[in-house]
């Protein structure tokens, strides 16, 4: 009888595969809008959960909140929060973030405190204002519009030379991925026994049965290739003119 495969049982997110929450921040998110202002760094700490670096800030009423640390930023230096001057870290809106300024941690709705650009080293540039709606380049190199109240952070995310860091062993590498939930290792299907994989076993290493299955196979044995969707399915019968 066979198992589950490893990927099922850590996608069903129990203790043994998940991240520990006692090393996270928490949600990192921007500021409430009732806090404006000048705030000033007073910490900046790594974040086990995720690649970029948190920095601390005491906004002008006194309170205390958690953003992306941006590079280049250091403890002591000023952000400006809602409004202020367009310098490293600070987090306005769009629309006032002239063109050609590298940003990140860009909001998709007003006010959802941020979704996208917000891993280690990357940066969005403002490309163009348009009435009410902001051209954003994406690092993907695609082009998005945004609302101008949609608020973003000023440079990149910092910590971009994270890669280039050796991790020199692989206990270092399984304590560095238990922290982002990922697998340390990965090793193919056809390497394994029958009984921990569909594909493993036989006298060499080979697939032995079809690698397409069906959406609705039962999890232990959805592996390799997924059949094709409904709708991959009806956009090939509409190049073939609906036959």
């Amino acid at each position: 009888m066979g198992k589950r495969i490893i990927s099922r049982r850590r996608g069903s997110g129990t203790g043994t595969y998940r991240s520990p929450s006692h090393r996270h921040h928490g949600p990192i998110y921007h500021p409430a809008p009732t806090i404006v202002g000048e705030a000033r760094v007073v910490d900046i700490r790594p974040a086990p959960g995720r690649t970029a670096p948190v920095a601390e800030v005491v906004a002008p009423g006194g309170t205390t909140v958690r953003i992306l640390a941006s590079a280049g930023l250091a403890t002591g230096d000023t952000v400006a929060i809602h409004e202020g001057k367009v310098d490293r870290g600070a987090i306005l809106p769009l629309a006032r973030i002239p063109d050609g300024t590298l940003v990140s941690n860009l909001e998709v709705k007003p006010f959802d405190g941020g979704r996208l650009v917000r891993a280690a080293g990357t940066g969005a540039l403002v490309t163009a204002h348009t009435g009410d709606e902001v051209t954003v380049q994406l690092p993907s190199g695609a082009f998005k519009v945004f609302l101008g109240t949609c608020r973003a952070q000023v440079g990149a995310v910092g910590g971009g030379g994270r890669r280039e860091r050796p991790i020199i062993k692989a206990g270092k590498k399984v304590w560095t991925t238990r922290s982002l939930a990922r697998a340390p290792i990965k090793v193919r299907g056809v390497a394994m026994n029958p009984v921990n994989h569909p594909f493993g076993g036989g006298a060499h290493q080979h697939v032995g049965r079809p690698s397409t299955v069906q959406s609705g196979t039962w999890p232990g044995a959805k592996v390799g290739r997924f059949s094709r969707s409904a709708r991959k399915k009806r956009a090939r019968r509409a190049q073939r003119g609906g036959a």
